[in-house]
């Protein structure tokens, strides 16, 4: 099977872990030689609910046998989709309130900036360094790593940067401006929280220029952060909230959600303003609903936040410097790039799954389902302080 994955279907990067899955249940992944691994990266926070809950088995199963994918996004009426639809509206502030659902957090994004431009008029929009929405052409051109964008250019133009949690650029958001985008918590540059109001004075600025804030949670929202958007933790509502990853339960999806008035922008001139095929499809979206009623009306996410202190009170050793993030969206930041890569490979072995993160080079992923139990972590925590004294022995 090796073989034929390698010859057939395109690789990523020159050298994938590999492992062969045969099945996954509650907070471990196995392989055909029925190795059981721990997961601590939940599918890179996909998997809020780890792998296979019941009840968005169920979900998906009732769904399956009532009907698969009808029509375009937004023509019938399939209740899963409005549901989902009506379920974040009810736990989203004003004026958060009209859903359009895709199929990945980065078509998300590309519906969101252009929404953005089509609402405003404006043209500019600005990223953060370090930024990472995912890897379509337009949420490439969000990135300022020109390793990555070079070989793709030319991307999209009039894109500017500023530096996250650095007040002096806010000058930089002007009346030219269409949106500014930002992670709620920076992801692939370290799980880097926002610091002294810093979303609230973007807010503040982006309604003194009438520009349009996007906020990314397709990471830190469904309940990571032990609330179930991420912004909620700093006093700041985005005028267009982007969400993907942990809402599926496990299955692709993503979406934006921003008032009517901005939404309802799409509907006409031009008519089709933003189409999806298979956006809303009514399986992922039964998924989706019963992953974020788990979510809303059980304890999760105020376990999550038990969870951070347990996992922070555990992993203390001098090969890690500081443990960034909140609730189960954390970062270990290791003593170096060659730890971290020694820490990833070793623990596969020893079945834990950890992961890297895209820009810092010295972090550990650690995002498992928010359903691991206190005993998984402890587990998973002691093999990495056993792996890392191994590391510094040797």
């Amino acid at each position: 099977m090796k073989e034929d994955f390698l010859k057939y279907q395109s690789q990523t990067t020159p050298h994938p872990l590999a492992t062969e899955i045969s099945h996954a249940k509650g907070s471990y992944i196995y392989d055909t030689n029925k190795k059981a691994y721990l997961d601590f990266v939940a599918g890179v926070s996909a998997c809020s609910l780890g792998h296979s809950h019941p009840k968005v088995v169920s979900a998906i199963k009732n769904q399956v046998d009532h009907y698969l994918h009808v029509m375009v996004y937004g023509e019938y009426i399939q209740k899963p989709a409005v549901d989902l639809c009506q379920l974040l509206a009810n736990n989203l502030p004003e004026p958060l309130e009209k859903t359009y659902l895709v199929n990945s957090g980065t078509e998300a994004i590309e519906g969101a900036l252009k929404l953005a431009r089509r609402a405003t008029g404006r043209s500019q929009i600005i990223a953060a360094h370090n930024a990472y929405h995912g890897n379509t052409l337009g949420s490439l051109s969000l990135m300022d790593f020109e390793e990555r964008k070079a070989p793709f250019r030319p991307l999209l133009p009039d894109i500017s940067h500023i530096t996250f949690n650095y007040e002096p650029h806010l000058k930089h958001i002007t009346t030219k401006t269409a949106c500014v985008i930002l992670e709620t918590i920076q992801g692939g540059a370290g799980f880097i929280e926002p610091k002294d109001n810093y979303l609230t004075k973007i807010r503040k600025r982006c309604d003194a220029v009438g520009a349009l804030l996007i906020l990314d949670e397709i990471q830190p929202g469904i309940g990571r952060t032990g609330k179930l958007f991420g912004f909620e933790n700093y006093n700041c509502v985005p005028d267009i909230l982007v969400t993907g990853k942990g809402l599926g339960g496990g299955l692709p999806i993503g979406a934006f959600t921003a008032s009517a008035e901005l939404m309802d922008t799409l509907q006409d001139n031009p008519k089709l303003g933003h189409i999806t095929t298979f956006g809303g499809n009514p399986v992922i979206a039964a998924s989706a609903l019963a992953t974020l009623k788990e979510i809303t009306e059980s304890d999760l996410m105020a376990q999550a936040l038990e969870k951070e202190h347990l996992i922070k009170s555990l992993l203390k050793h001098p090969l890690i410097k500081e443990i960034r993030g909140k609730g189960l969206m954390l970062a270990a930041i290791l003593s170096s790039a060659e730890v971290v890569n020694k820490l990833v490979l070793k623990a596969q072995d020893n079945g834990l799954i950890l992961f890297w993160l895209l820009f810092e080079p010295k972090a550990i992923r650690i995002t498992p389902p928010l359903t691991i139990s206190d005993t998984e972590i402890i587990k998973g925590c002691g093999i990495i302080i056993d792996l890392l004294n191994e590391i510094q022995s040797n």
